[in-house]
């Protein structure tokens, strides 16, 4: 939980209002430049030219105590050591504001410490990735990219023995008790469903979460990410600003800490960037975080609640009677029931020669089934570039087409299926299925798991089928006209799969496929 209670009970900025009134100073940067300064519940950051400087608010809440200047520093440091490491373009130094003999106030300098400061590279607020998400320009690729960056980010934390199943047990406690006394600001109903089906899924995954626990999975993490603490650096998504108050919060297991993320993006009515971003770092993990997928809906949903949770409190705290406030406190709330919903594993494959189109269509179909944030895609030209350990775009030799080689990229997704299906989430297969024998084990797949299957077969005519694969670009796809010459020549034989077109728009095909899912 980033935020527990909102009440202060210590001191603010009036016993720092000398250090403020230097640092809104543009003669203290060196320059002319105007300065504006940013105030969040524990801290002032002010901003001039490429510089940001960030001080700790002399302030004190039930969670977090700010109220000395040694406790000033040692947070600041704590920040530092966090973000340095993942960010140093943005992070350079702690360095004292102190005073000079005349009186003055000086940002580093020999004199006495009277506050301590972090000093920050500043980066264009229209990179944050909260920023790119409100202007609609949050595209898949920069999904895709986040989704490594958030796995390759998790791997260069350190792990921690903790009891897993406690660590949320613990924030549902605190949730259960808070929103007891916010029954006319979330509503009652919602209040006791929730309390109702988060306590049969921890309880039904807390063995998962120990193992998880003890397996590595549980680390110290970010715990505060969601899209206003990332941004594009050279063009590559990066967190800064980690929770630095407490260990306790910022140690959770891996896809807890990315849940937050899969939250928001849901909550800013951006399904399908949530549902690339977990398929993303699915992909990264080459399947050792698909089991941890049973346990993913109570994550997004807890996180859900505690943006409910901290919403009715921010409003208390402001005395105010927004309307709006209490509707989104509300809105998450009904977020984290949704999470929370059953919903049945199926296993779903989409097949077709090359070009018709199959990668975009599943994409498109993902976040709309199972459980959230959607269906797990598993592409048969992203599993084999993984197996050979290049990037998606990389070209691979003829040998990884060969029969034996596709045969092993089948089974390397069937095994990934059955662990994703174990978990109680939808896998939709996405490859040719050109081989009888490939749909009849899929198909079979499905039965030995006891879970409904649905085969989509695309199509479309040989001429759009040879524009499309000629003028891809980036595509993990190495399929050429060559191939799709063959592929038509080759033929599938005796197929019963639901077959859809995508001739013509694909908004057409998506609502054909949908309705053949029951989406």
């Amino acid at each position: 939980m980033t935020e527990r209670r909102t009440r202060q009970i210590g001191a603010g900025r009036g016993d720092q209002q000398e250090v403020v009134r230097f640092l809104m100073d543009p003669a203290t940067y060196g320059g002319g430049a105007p300065v504006s300064v940013v105030e969040t519940h524990g801290a002032y950051v002010f901003l001039a030219g490429e510089e940001a400087i960030k001080i700790k608010r002399a302030i004190r809440y039930e969670y977090m105590d700010l109220s000395t200047l040694d406790l000033r520093e040692r947070m600041l440091r704590r920040e530092f050591a966090l973000n340095r490491g993942t960010a140093p373009r943005i992070y350079r130094e702690v360095v004292p504001v102190t005073r000079r003999a005349d009186g003055s106030l000086a940002l580093g300098g020999v004199g006495a410490a009277v506050e301590w400061a972090l000093r920050m590279w500043r980066f264009p607020a229209a990179d944050e990735l909260s920023v790119i998400a409100e202007r609609g320009a949050f595209s898949d690729a920069l999904a895709d990219d986040l989704g490594c960056a958030i796995f390759a980010y998790h791997g260069k934390t350190p792990r921690r023995e903790v009891d897993g199943a406690r660590l949320i047990g613990d924030i549902l406690d605190e949730l259960d008790a808070a929103f007891d006394g916010m029954h006319a600001e979330l509503g009652a109903q919602a209040v006791a469903v929730f309390h109702i089906r988060s306590r049969a899924q921890i309880a039904a995954v807390a063995p998962l979460l120990n193992r998880r626990a003890s397996e590595g999975h549980v680390r110290r993490c970010h715990g505060d990410l969601h899209l206003r603490n990332l941004v594009l650096l050279e063009g590559v998504p990066t967190p800064f600003d980690a929770l630095e108050f407490s260990e306790t919060l910022g140690t959770c297991d891996v896809l807890y800490d990315l849940a937050f993320l899969i939250m928001d993006l849901r909550h800013r009515a951006l399904p399908g960037a949530a549902n690339i971003v977990l398929n993303s770092y699915l992909l990264a993990a080459t399947g050792a975080e698909d089991a941890g997928l049973a346990a993913l809906p109570l994550f997004i949903a807890v996180r859900a609640a505690i943006r409910a949770m901290v919403g009715v409190q921010a409003r208390r705290a402001r005395h105010n009677p927004r309307r709006a406030t209490e509707d989104d406190a509300r809105r998450y709330l009904t977020e984290a029931l949704a999470a929370l919903a059953p919903a049945a594993p199926r296993l779903i494959a989409v097949g077709g020669v090359s070009g018709t189109g199959k990668s975009t269509l599943a994409r498109a179909l993902a976040p709309l089934i199972g459980a959230a944030p959607g269906a797990v895609h598993l592409r048969s030209d992203l599993e084999r570039k993984a197996m050979a350990g290049v990037v998606p775009r990389s070209r691979l030799s003829p040998d990884w087409y060969s029969k034996v080689s596709r045969e092993q990229v089948y089974q390397r997704m069937y095994g990934r299926a059955r662990c994703i299906l174990a978990a109680g989430h939808c896998a939709l297969l996405d490859a040719t299925f050109l081989d009888r024998s490939a749909r009849d084990e899929v198909a079979s797949l499905a039965a030995e798991l006891a879970v409904p299957f649905i085969g989509i077969w695309l199509e479309a005519g040989r001429d759009t089928l040879l524009s499309r694969v000629g003028g891809r670009i980036g595509d993990a796809s190495d399929a050429d006209a060559a191939i799709v010459r063959q592929q038509l020549a080759l033929g599938s034989g005796h197929n019963d799969w639901n077959r859809v077109s995508t001739e013509g728009a694909i908004d057409t095909a998506l609502t054909c496929a949908a309705a053949i899912i029951g989406v």
